[in-house]
């Protein structure tokens, strides 16, 4: 298993500069000739002074490593044109996005450009064999399709806590039989490259400062609304995961002391009220009492209801479905009404297939959140619903193989 990677802090930075795209050896002067490096997530932090013949020099070495190769001649910007560089486009990256009822294979380029995109259901708990076999066969299928030779590496996201730097899950309550199993060494077995593994929350957030609305901003908060809750940080352009991991982990917060048991073990916790799985069972409570026909119709027909089958409701104008709407958003609002007074972020991004019910979701989160919040943290902060959809965890995957590769 053999991966080029940069020598130095400098080869690293320009690694990470030329990952938003082709430029210049005269814009790459621009960037790092000044003391201080510019504002923006991309960029890392180290001393930026660097001359034209270190810069020069640091390009060449890249391109002898087979990490950048040359991509023509730049504009003329008034004297002799400038060569263009780029990351090397052999480069490839696997993003794997293993969620509690499906899993999201994508193969990117350097560039985290995504070249194929392969997703299919699958139970995380039937355990880590049957779901790894499904994960390698999806990577191997994209392989037959001749989008890749052999990777640079395999970005990893789970639906639980996770030990970053172990790179195992941990105690994991949706995933049993998954604890602390070697699912980072393993990827980086089978595969052959180097791997990552988090959070799947904390990957969609880096999907979104890649290449989703929070391109540029540097501190926000994504909210990922599925089977469970659970709530990425990023702080000055970098995943915050706490001590040991969990920071984020909202799902688990206690709304009411009272309220129903939690997959977790607990009572009253934010996911037992408002995630896939109890509005799933909300709905179909529903159905069966009577409270809604058009509910007890759909369960009638497949024998099982969804958080999709309460969205279609909701949009027929059904007013349980959208009562059952509202109340989640309402217990989300107030758990991020409290996370937005304390962290005062610039952006907050809903995600996750929950939050396809879409701005029924959104009015109420944001009616509580603009209510209950400081105002000071709440005047210019958008609330807002992800653009990426279902490519969110897979970029944000090979982001995360992606910035380690791209580190010295």
């Amino acid at each position: 298993m053999k991966t080029n990677r940069p020598e130095n802090p400098h080869q690293a930075a320009l690694l990470r500069l030329l990952r938003e795209g082709p430029r210049s050896r005269a814009e790459l002067n621009d960037l790092t000739s000044d003391a201080a490096a510019p504002s923006g997530h991309a960029y890392g932090t180290f001393n930026w002074r660097m001359s034209r013949s270190k810069l020069n020099a640091a390009l060449d070495r890249l391109v002898d490593l087979g990490l950048v190769e040359s991509d023509g001649l730049a504009e003329s910007r008034g004297g002799r044109r400038s060569g263009r560089v780029r990351l090397s486009s052999a480069t490839r990256f696997a993003g794997i996005d293993i969620g509690a009822t499906s899993v999201d294979v994508a193969i990117t380029d350097g560039e985290l450009n995504v070249l194929g995109h392969v997703s299919e259901p699958c139970d995380i708990r039937t355990g880590p064999a049957p779901v790894l076999g499904r994960v390698l066969d999806l990577v191997g299928k994209l392989r037959e399709q001749g989008l890749y030779t052999q990777l640079n590496g395999a970005g990893i996201g789970v639906p639980g806590p996770v030990s970053f730097a172990e790179g195992v899950p941990v105690v994991p309550p949706i995933m049993p039989g998954w604890n602390r199993y070697p699912l980072r060494e393993t990827i980086s077995q089978e595969l052959g490259c180097p791997a990552m593994l988090d959070n799947d929350v904390n990957i969609m957030a880096l999907g979104e400062l890649h290449a989703g609305v929070a391109r540029q901003v540097n501190d926000f908060l994504l909210v990922k609304i599925g089977t469970g809750v659970g709530c990425g940080i990023v702080v000055d352009g970098k995943i915050y995961r706490g001590v040991s991991g969990s920071a984020g982990d909202i799902g688990h917060m206690r709304v009411d002391e009272n309220g129903p048991l939690c997959p977790c073990g607990n009572n009253g916790c934010l996911e037992a009220y408002f995630g896939g799985s109890a509005l799933a069972a909300q709905a179909e409570s529903a159905a069966r009492s009577g409270t809604s026909p058009y509910l007890a119709e759909r369960l009638a027909a497949a024998g099982s209801l969804s958080a999709e089958d309460v969205a279609i409701a909701a949009a027929q104008g059904d007013p349980v479905a959208i009562k059952l709407i509202r109340d989640g958003g309402r217990r989300v609002g107030q758990v991020l009404a409290g996370l937005v007074s304390f962290f005062n972020p610039g952006l907050v991004i809903i995600a996750g297939g929950v939050a396809r019910l879409g701005h029924v979701l959104l009015a109420e989160i944001r009616s509580v959140v603009y209510r209950r919040s400081l105002p000071l943290a709440t005047g210019n902060l958008p609330i807002v619903l992800s653009e990426l959809e279902d490519i969110a965890g897979v970029v944000g995957a090979a982001r995360l193989i992606s910035d380690h590769v791209y580190s010295s």
